[in-house]
């Protein structure tokens, strides 16, 4: 049996979540550009749950790299897309309807990383 460690977080929504990482999925389907999914089981009931797939696509990576000078380790990976998760829980109220569509790109992961003080 796994045991998860379930996480909070408090957002700015006014909901606290708790959530847990489950696994990652390489080339989901929904990626026509290349990526992988990391997938987190998602409550903000302790009743109701539900999968909270985070796309990180294969573009952001490299236009990571490219203006970087160098590739994000698998950490970094994680926490961009950790951040992104973040975003979503803070502007979105209505998680479960949208969560689909929660992807790090090339528009958004310098932000995303920039929280965090990665250059």
């Amino acid at each position: 049996m796994t045991v998860r460690r379930i996480k909070s977080y408090s957002a700015a929504t006014g909901y606290v979540y708790q959530y847990h990482f489950e696994e990652v999925r390489s080339e989901p389907a929904r990626a026509a550009s290349g990526g992988s999914e990391y997938v987190f089981v998602v409550s903000r009931d302790r009743k109701h749950s539900y999968d909270v797939p985070v796309l990180l696509r294969r573009d952001a990576l490299e236009a990571w790299e490219r203006a970087h000078g160098r590739a994000l380790n698998g950490a970094e990976q994680y926490a961009a897309v950790k951040m992104r998760l973040f975003q979503a829980f803070d502007e979105v109220e209505e998680l479960e309807a949208v969560r689909s569509n929660i992807e790090v790109t090339p528009a958004n992961i310098e932000e995303l990383l920039a929280q965090l003080e990665i250059e």
